[in-house]
């Protein structure tokens, strides 16, 4: 008998943006707000996204289990890893993969999927 509860929070016809099961979150792919700004801009919001649906479930950016960065282009690499090293500065680093990918958007230079205690 299965005895936990599957929730999913802010969903559409389409996706969740937000599944738990057993004290873990699960998040859609998170992208930015402004899909005309420059990599810097555009990677800040995602993270900003992140921590925002985190707080929703009562977690935060130091119980990320793993992560999965989507880049548009991978000349954005080194300039999207600095800035997750100085988000997650002082947490705990989850596992990661970083890929390149056409997203759905054209304008989005990149989106992260996390999942978190």
């Amino acid at each position: 008998i299965m005895t936990h509860t599957i929730q999913r929070l802010d969903s559409n016809d389409y996706l969740s943006e937000i599944t738990t099961f057993k004290d873990v979150a699960y998040l859609a792919g998170q992208v930015p707000n402004t899909p005309t700004a420059d990599i810097t801009t555009q990677t800040k919001e995602v993270f900003a996204n992140i921590d925002r649906l985190l707080a929703q479930v009562n977690s935060d950016k130091t119980r990320l289990l793993s992560a999965q960065i989507i880049l548009k282009d991978l000349a954005d690499f080194e300039i999207v890893n600095g800035l997750w090293a100085e988000w997650l500065k002082g947490c705990p680093k989850p596992t990661r993969a970083t890929i390149e990918a056409n997203l759905v958007n054209p304008l989005w230079r990149l989106e992260i999927i996390v999942t978190a205690a």
